[in-house]
């Protein structure tokens, strides 16, 4: 059975984890480290967040291309390379409350105009610009990774409809991307995670089944066996599950469990 230990090459990638002061970003970019890789880790608060040491935090507001700019030419700089990209950053959970109302899940036409701009812009332009700049990297090296986290609300109605657009969009991107990026082997995928026990997750425990729920690390364990795995770019342009790749490449979560891959129908 397959651990988190990487294989010594993985000591000198260099990976950009976006959105990582918090939730699934912030544990990717941990867990990342964990395995030797140099992390660069942005987000808004990210100076604030509880980080290991040897991770490099730069703060960047990903709706702010100047910022961003400035992070991938940090990244350039001090590393020459950049080996993946896992695109987090993203918008449209906050105020979930208004006005003492859950307003998540309205139907369209009840839905907060800024809940679009939010997921829209923090989450898919955030990766669009993100991916540019990566790419960029990557094209010359001829080899990278880039991991969009993405869900199955792009396959069904979950939660509400600006969601379910947001995360088609973000599929779309990897498609798109991949397809122009395939001829210089750099690949290009979509990871949904399934229920990920992140801080906002445990403090309401109770209203929820963790039966097959995962840490913040095991999707990064995805993300390594894809990292390592020779034949990835076999994979370039499709949506992958992380706890199917748990299966196929025979690693599990922290806790020795293996989590299942949620079907459509239950999600």
């Amino acid at each position: 059975m397959a651990t988190a230990t990487a294989p010594n090459h993985q000591a000198c990638m260099t990976a950009l984890v976006t959105g990582a002061s918090r939730g699934v970003g912030r544990g990717i970019a941990i867990a990342l480290a964990h395995a030797g890789m140099t992390v660069y880790a942005t987000g808004r608060s990210v100076a604030q967040s509880d980080l290991p040491r040897d991770i490099v935090r730069i703060p960047c507001d990903h709706t702010n291309d100047a910022d961003v700019a400035s992070a991938f030419a940090r990244v350039a700089a001090e590393r020459g390379r950049l080996d993946i990209l896992v695109n987090n950053a993203w918008g449209g959970y906050e105020h979930m409350v208004e006005e003492g109302e859950f307003t998540w899940p309205r139907p369209f036409w009840l839905q907060p105009s800024w809940r679009w701009e939010s997921m829209m812009t923090v989450g898919v332009r955030s990766a669009f610009i993100a991916s540019q700049h990566a790419a960029r990297m990557m094209i010359p090296a001829r080899d990278g990774l880039i991991v969009n986290i993405s869900f199955w609300a792009a396959q069904s109605h979950v939660g509400n409809v600006l969601y379910g657009c947001a995360k088609a969009a973000t599929d779309k991107l990897t498609f798109d991307t991949a397809h122009e990026l395939a001829s210089y082997s750099v690949t290009v995928v979509s990871l949904y995670p399934g229920l990920v026990r992140t801080e906002a997750v445990m403090a309401a425990a109770g209203a929820f089944d963790l039966s097959n729920s995962e840490s913040p690390e095991f999707i990064v364990r995805a993300v390594c066996a894809l990292a390592r795995d020779p034949k990835k770019i076999q994979r370039t342009g499709r949506v992958l599950v992380a706890a199917q790749l748990g299966l196929e490449y025979g690693f599990t979560d922290v806790d020795g469990r293996q989590p299942q891959p949620l079907e459509l129908d239950k999600v």
